[in-house]
């Protein structure tokens, strides 16, 4: 028996790094019968010999999409034109990173294709994410120290520039990139497995781009607590359980403090997650 971390998964072939060496495991049935499934990230036991996955411990966290455990960070790649900024997604990724126990880092991309109106509003939304307590870098920024020793998932729509963004901070990733699909509005998949690679001293992966993901688990009241920025003004609501839609005396709606986006979105995502209001 040996101890290891998944790196790898390819159909259903799970490569498992041990002591400095890789090994290609198949998980046992025993895990479709208990409905669990091994993700990249896992520590298991395995057999060495036979190259079969016997046991999965107990997770930290992880995520649906991308199927990912055990991250310490997750950066949200995030493209400001070619596909155009979403601040729908952007927050979605935010509340549903927030959730798991997850430190988000927001990486904003491609702010050289705006003209200087839309570089004066994008600078102004980064402004506003940093005030209430993200870490926000630009894709120039020299950002390999936060990479250390830390567990790190990139995600964000397809075709922001993940896979760029790791080619240059390391060019011997060489890692797959593509155009975007100006019929589609978005960029073309790249990426078509989640892989852990050694960076800096830690392991970071390169995802699969989506654009659809949605609340699995969560509650509306776990959306309401992890937009951050409410808990800085929910005593000045009436009520203690206020969901910051129709109470009265909500020191939440109308606050000029909140960028009125993440309003917005937050509505958005209850009524996503429940139709009562």
């Amino acid at each position: 028996m040996n101890k290891g971390k998944i790196i790898k998964l390819i159909s259903n072939d799970y490569t498992v790094l041990s002591n400095d060496k890789l090994y290609v495991c198949k998980a046992r049935g025993k895990f479709r019968n208990d409905n669990i499934k091994p993700l990249v990230g896992d520590i298991v036991v395995f057999d060495e010999e036979n190259n079969y996955i016997l046991e999965v411990e107990r997770r930290k966290n992880s995520l649906i999409r991308p199927q990912v455990a055990n991250i310490d960070q997750a950066i949200i790649v995030t493209s400001c034109k070619e596909p155009s900024f979403s601040s729908n997604l952007l927050d979605k990724l935010l509340n549903i990173i927030e959730y798991n126990n997850i430190k988000p880092i927001i990486c904003f991309t491609k702010l050289d294709l705006l003209n200087s109106d839309e570089l004066k509003e994008i600078k102004t939304i980064m402004n506003y994410y940093k005030k209430i307590g993200y870490e926000v870098y630009k894709n120039t920024d020299n950002i390999k120290d936060i990479f250390k020793n830390k567990i790190s998932v990139f995600t964000g729509q397809s075709g922001a520039g993940k896979s760029t963004l790791l080619n240059r901070l390391d060019s011997n990733l060489n890692l797959k990139t593509n155009e975007i699909s100006h019929a589609l509005g978005r960029g073309k998949h790249t990426t078509r497995h989640v892989e852990l690679i050694k960076f800096n001293d830690g392991l970071i992966a390169d995802t699969p781009g989506f654009s659809s993901i949605s609340f699995d688990n969560m509650t509306k009241e776990d959306i309401r607590d992890n937009f951050i920025e409410f808990n800085l003004y929910k005593d000045k609501c009436e009520y203690s359980d206020c969901m910051h839609i129709k109470e009265i005396n909500c020191g939440i709606k109308n606050n000029n403090n909140i960028l009125s986006t993440r309003y917005e979105n937050y509505i958005k995502f209850i009524n996503e997650k429940s139709n009562k209001y």
